[in-house]
């Protein structure tokens, strides 16, 4: 008599044993699709950014503006060292740009960001308020 009830238990904890086993391996497989979905994701990411980065040194190559705004740039600086007059007209200047809205102030972070090819840049400026 406990041979016959010892078969269909011992029947019982295998299939259990076994059920436990295939969810675990359902777990892994899932985790494993994950992993490697998001690597494909990190290495689009990675390579478009790159591509990017390519294109605006090579049209950086052909272009005059950055020259125009590092001399825009340079201007004040040497208008500081011009006396009172030069002084006066950068605070002016400056405060003048305080003045004007965010939309602006954004606008103009993003055009220095396209021309100097950084996004660093556009990560300052978009943390500007």
């Amino acid at each position: 008599m406990i041979g016959a009830l010892i078969g269909p238990l011992t029947s019982l904890i295998g299939s259990f044993i076994e059920t436990k086993t295939e969810a675990q391996r359902g777990k892994a497989s899932v985790a494993r699709v994950k992993a490697e979905a998001e690597s494909a994701v990190m290495v689009s990411a990675a390579t478009s950014t790159a591509e990017w980065e390519r294109l605006m040194a090579k049209n950086a190559n052909n272009s005059w503006a950055d020259e125009l705004y590092a001399c825009i740039f340079a201007l004040p600086l040497v208008l500081a060292f011009a006396g009172d007059w030069g002084r006066h007209v950068v605070e002016n200047g400056f405060t003048a740009l305080e003045a004007c809205p965010d939309w602006y102030k954004a606008a103009l972070g993003v055009i220095l960001s396209a021309t100097f090819a950084t996004r660093q840049a556009s990560k300052f400026f978009g943390n500007r308020k």
